[in-house]
């Protein structure tokens, strides 16, 4: 048996990377990790942690404007944007610390250093050249900003890395893109108080997520004051003194302060070597991996974001884990990526689990709906004309709850613990069943009795179907 400097060399220490570093000396492995950059990945220092401070902070502005609809008196408030880069960044650095600290204590050795695959069984350390031997090697190097198409003047745009950091809070903003980076920024920066304008290729924002939520979404943002160029990508960014013109495709012009490029996310493989060894990638160029995460070459593993199988944190930890116990327990443990709950934290929030309604109609022969909209309780007294959304699909033949919608306060929240019962396999039954809390949003997920529509495909029998296709053929 060959001998290796290390059992587990692993590439990336985000929270694929770190979980599945701490799960594998847990078992006894000897583990090396390498990070260019910090420790904690993309969601600790420039990704979910930093963009949910940036939220809460927002959204004391609506904060302020209802408190008088219940009583108080408040003097004048000013928003200090480089107060909250400055609290932002403590924060960052002191999770950082932790994530680090927990590495020592499990005792992995942390090279702060780019690495490079060599072979199947070495990596190269470029910060002192030295090349580590591995039984075992994991990519978890996430994913990186991908800057849309190669218009003049890209280079004057920023990405959801850079706007952190940002010195001043830039008072009118493009932002480009229709995903949720960019709805995110958006919401948070117009509480803030910028003018924000979004312009996507698509007609609607957010696509993947039902239909219904994404135009609830769509109208409450454009009622902040958020203005949407639908189909209206920008084609000429040029410098305009200290600010940016922006020529749009439909011949419009737009002069800001900053240009925003959130059009997606691509895997972070470039450069690593991967394609040489052998190592399939997708037309994304993320790695291609089976259920137990292992590549086409057998001693090479990936984990999160540079597989692009389900880009989410808690997706991220559980393959690592998996993974962990998969090559150094003895244990075999895939991860099932369906009906994950996840959230938007736009303001308002979006929270959604399963599957949306064109996906149901598509994969059951009867889908029931059940859908709402009201005034929360808490809008009566401040005014403030928001509404909740919420919106269940049901299997109609066996009642079985196959993905819930909401758009309103703590929907993340919602979408947490009804990511339990829909994995769990709950039915509408089981739902009414259950005692409302009142007076809460929530209750309505369990009071919701009237149907808004019924969808049945047409069944064929086999001799139908054959001559269906047959006339298809022909014409």
């Amino acid at each position: 048996m060959a001998d290796y400097d290390v059992d587990l060399f692993i590439i990336g220490a985000g929270s694929g990377g770190v979980r599945a570093a701490r799960i594998a000396a847990g078992y006894g492995a000897k583990v090396m990790l390498a990070e260019e950059f910090r420790v904690g990945g993309t969601c600790v220092i420039r990704g979910c942690v930093p963009k949910k401070l940036m939220v809460y902070a927002s959204r004391f502005a609506d904060a302020f404007a209802d408190a008088e609809g219940f009583g108080w008196t408040l003097g004048s408030a000013a928003f200090d944007w480089s107060k909250l880069v400055a609290a932002k960044e403590k924060e960052i650095t002191r999770l950082s610390a932790i994530y680090r600290a927990n590495l020592e204590k499990a005792g992995i050795t942390l090279i702060e250093s780019r690495a490079l695959v060599e072979d199947e069984h070495k990596v190269r350390l470029l910060a002192d050249g030295r090349t580590i031997s591995a039984k075992v090697i994991l990519v978890a190097t996430g994913a990186a900003p991908f800057l849309g198409p190669d218009v003049p003047g890209r280079e004057l745009a920023i990405t959801s890395n850079e706007i952190f950091d940002l010195k001043q809070q830039p008072k009118r903003i493009l932002i480009v893109g229709g995903g949720y980076i960019a709805v995110e920024f958006g919401a948070l920066l117009r509480r803030l108080g910028s003018e924000v304008t979004i312009a996507l290729r698509g007609e609607n924002i957010l696509r993947g997520f039902d239909d219904d939520l994404r135009a609830a979404l769509r109208d409450a943002l454009s009622e902040t004051g958020i203005v949407f160029k639908f189909e209206n990508m920008p084609t000429r960014l040029e410098k305009k003194g200290e600010a940016i013109s922006v020529t749009l495709a439909k011949g419009e012009t737009l002069v800001v302060d900053q240009v925003l490029l959130a059009t997606g996310r691509h895997p972070n493989t470039r450069g690593l070597g991967l394609e040489k060894l052998g190592v399939r990638l997708d037309g994304v160029g993320a790695v291609c991996v089976d259920p137990y995460s292992q590549s086409s070459v057998p001693s090479i593993y990936a984990v999160g974001d540079v597989t692009n199988r389900l880009a989410l944190t808690p997706v991220a930890i559980r393959e690592g884990h998996a993974f962990a116990d998969t090559v150094f327990s003895g244990t075999a443990r895939a991860i099932d990526h369906s009906n994950v709950p996840t959230a938007v934290f736009t303001t308002p929030e979006l929270g959604t689990v399963g599957l949306t309604e064109a996906e149901a109609r598509l994969k059951h022969a009867v889908v029931d709906v059940f859908q709402t909209q009201f005034r929360p309780l808490k809008a009566t007294l401040s005014g403030r004309a928001e509404k909740v959304f919420m919106k269940i699909i049901v299997d109609g033949e066996t009642d079985r709850v196959l993905g819930v919608h909401i758009l309103g306060d703590d929907a993340g929240e919602m979408a947490q613990l009804l990511g339990i019962a829909v994995k769990m396999g709950a039915t509408k039954a089981d739902f009414d069943a259950t005692t409302a809390v009142h007076p809460t949003s929530a209750e309505e997920l369990v009071t919701l009795h009237s149907r808004r529509a019924r969808y049945e495909q047409v069944k064929l029998d086999p001799g139908e179907a054959a001559a269906l296709m047959d006339e298809e053929r022909t014409s």
